[in-house]
């Protein structure tokens, strides 16, 4: 209709809101004409903006076989943009949407998910429709809307059958795709998500690649193509490592035995059993691309091989058949001169040296070095080198110890201790300096926050928390702060500005946080530049090895620190006896007087036993020792003996309590000294 006016008429017709009929209305007004258009209803699937959306009638109580809806399912399932229109947040939510909003209801994928999974037939075409769609999505994205296709099919894909396993390996796929700022965008949207919805993707994906992982190795065992691990099978594993990262950001607090997958297990124990098997050792290089999967024993073992490949060398016998030899670096130094002899050895040593395995021989000592001579040079090393007095560090007190600030008259120390520091990780040993753990974050380049500072310097990190958590703007007018540090150097005083111009720039409620940050920054970075680049090169000297990479900060200082505080009534269950039984009086009375010593005296027994009062990363279940009857005449004038390269005690069978506590206190003294009976 169209009459010589600006204005759009009104038009009159009857029309009931709650009408039966198939037939729609659709009115366009624009410029001069208005124009209704009463079309016959065909898809009834489609919404006003043409983008077919999903309606709960199609899964309600009807059979699955007579759906004549089936088709508007396919249909659903088989377009990007359906699948985004669907499961959107009532109330307009959706329309909020952004890089932070999905506009998704992740309640309503979930019901859609229980509904339709009761109904096989319909859902296996769900599913068939989903995997054809998947290598068609896009790689970049063109708005907020699109991303929510990624939202939504992981938890349609939750069933454990080859089907779902096979899209979600598809649908990892399409997501490392993304361009970079749209994965980023993913991840902020992963990020907002409930905590459980995140939970229960980590665990979609947990499964998924424990799947993948289980087929990997029956390829790996029939040396079938491993190129599949960068393909499909590994994209799975991939995103799961995107997702552990996520939830480190996030904050979402979920455990990292979430991510764990036990089937890297066993590609380690094949790495043991079949060693030095070139196709093993790729496959399990492979999946340290993906740390997550990995629980700390499972690093370490992978640590080990690694340095195990790296000491060995390969020959062929004159009958074609492979000699692997381990090779060793003999490492003679005075207990006397420790320091000087270990300097004097580390300044002349050439890099080869360093993948060889350390024998160490204490001049005039008895002892073959079969691990515990060099952990006790690496403990009476780093003894040495943390003195208050004369030492290479600076103490605070909570008996920690830091980099000095930046001075340039202390030559190659550090980089002599971070060789010294990289060689007790590379042949498995105890590193016992009490360093924060912001050192192994600098160490893995992760930054030192806050919580780091409160640990080293515990009385500066309550008061700069006491910054931020103050709310009264006066307060800051009293406390007459700038962004500047006193520092003391020798008898002298320094102030040290945080940024340019910092002593005219005031502390207040709106820089405080800047004001922290550049603290915590000073510390821990800007004021011990030097001695931590020195520190860090001769550490990578020192250990060639690189899968310590694969460590989180904690784990790596329980790598190098052991563990100081142990259930001793597990040591108990952890020993085996030679000559002995668990019932003789002699082993009760020992163990009654080894539990009635103080804690000091107890980790000196294990010093005296193992050459370092500390147990491993491995734990106290794995620390096992044999208590053996020596037989020797007249026992009671005889004292316990440590044989530490096997872990042996050697016990005299006394004839009382008394003599054997007064005995085993006399010998667990000189527990530096190594003899063999």
């Amino acid at each position: 209709m169209t009459v010589s006016s600006n204005v759009p008429l009104k038009i009159f017709f009857s029309f009931t809101g709650n009408s039966t009929s198939q037939k729609e209305i659709k009115i366009i007004a624009g410029g001069n004409q208005s124009i209704v258009l009463l079309l016959k209803k065909r898809n009834s699937y489609l919404n006003l903006n043409g983008i077919a959306t999903l309606k709960d009638a199609w899964i309600s109580n009807s059979c699955s076989q007579k759906w004549e809806e089936t088709k508007n399912i396919s249909l659903i399932f088989s377009s990007e943009a359906c699948i985004n229109g669907s499961f959107l947040e009532k109330r307009d939510k959706h329309f909020r949407t952004s890089k932070e909003i999905s506009g998704v209801d992740m309640s309503e994928v979930l019901c859609f998910y229980e509904e339709i999974s009761c109904k096989p037939k319909l859902f296996q075409k769900v599913k068939e429709e989903i995997k054809k769609l998947l290598p068609s999505l896009s790689s970049s994205p063109i708005s907020p809307e699109n991303f929510r296709i990624y939202l939504i099919l992981p938890f349609l894909l939750r069933g454990e059958d080859d089907t779902s396993y096979h899209s979600l390996s598809l649908l990892a796929q399409a997501i490392m795709r993304l361009q970079p700022k749209d994965l980023q965008t993913l991840e902020s949207l992963w990020s907002n998500l409930e905590a459980s919805f995140f939970k229960e993707l980590v665990s979609i994906y947990q499964r998924a690649s424990q799947n993948n992982l289980s087929q990997f190795i029956w390829e790996v065992l029939f040396q079938r193509d491993l190129s599949k691990m960068d393909g499909e099978e590994g994209a799975a594993l991939h995103l799961l490592q995107i997702l552990f990262q996520v939830n480190s950001r996030a904050g979402f607090g979920i455990h990292k035995n979430n991510f764990y997958v036990c089937e890297v297990k066993e590609i380690i124990k094949l790495n043991f059993y079949m060693y030095m098997e070139e196709s093993l050792q790729m496959a399990l290089w492979k999946l340290t691309r993906y740390p997550c999967i990995f629980d700390r024993q499972d690093k370490i073992a992978v640590h080990d091989i690694e340095c195990k490949a790296l000491s060995t060398s390969r020959s062929v016998t004159a009958i074609n058949f492979p000699v692997f030899v381990n090779e060793s670096w003999s490492f003679l130094v005075r207990r006397q001169h420790l320091l000087h002899d270990i300097w004097d050895i580390l300044n002349n040593a050439v890099p080869e040296q360093f993948k060889k395995i350390l024998q160490v021989t204490f001049v005039g000592e008895e002892g073959i070095d079969e691990g515990a001579l060099s952990q006790e040079l690496f403990s009476v090393a780093a003894r040495a080198l943390c003195q208050p007095k004369g030492g290479a560090f600076r103490h605070f007190a909570s008996h920690l110890v830091w980099f000095p600030r930046q001075v340039s008259s202390r030559g190659n120390t550090f980089f002599l201790i971070g060789t010294l520091f990289g060689m007790a990780l590379f042949n498995k040993c105890l590193a016992p300096f009490p360093f924060p753990r912001a050192l192994y974050k600098k160490m893995l380049q992760v930054a030192p926050t806050l919580e780091d500072l409160k640990e080293l310097m515990p009385s500066e990190g309550r008061s700069l928390q006491e910054i931020l958590d103050e709310e009264r703007d006066d307060i800051f007018e009293s406390l007459d702060m700038d962004f500047t540090i006193t520092e003391e150097e020798g008898s002298s005083t320094a102030v040290i500005e945080l940024k340019k111009d910092g002593t005219n720039i005031p502390v207040t409620k709106h820089n405080r946080k800047e004001f922290v940050d550049l603290y915590v920054n000073y510390v821990f970075n800007e004021s011990i530049q030097k001695p931590f680049e020195d520190f860090m090169q001769g550490f990578l000297r020192g250990c060639p090895a690189k899968k310590w990479k694969m460590f989180l900060p904690v784990e790596l200082q329980t790598v190098f620190e052991g563990y100081a505080k142990y259930d001793w009534h597990r040591l108990e269950k952890c020993v085996k006896y030679v000559g002995y039984k668990k019932s003789d009086q002699t082993i009760k009375d020992f163990w009654t007087v080894f539990h009635e010593l103080p804690e000091e005296k107890k980790k000196m027994f294990l010093a005296f036993l193992s050459g370092s009062d500390r147990i491993s990363a491995y734990g106290l279940e794995y620390f096992t020792f044999v208590i053996s009857d020596p037989e020797g005449e007249n026992p009671d004038t005889n004292y316990p003996v440590s044989n530490t390269c096997r872990r042996i005690l050697f016990l005299p069978r006394y004839s009382c309590k008394r003599i054997l506590k007064k005995m085993f206190l006399s010998a667990i003294k000189h527990c530096e000294n190594f003899s063999l009976p």
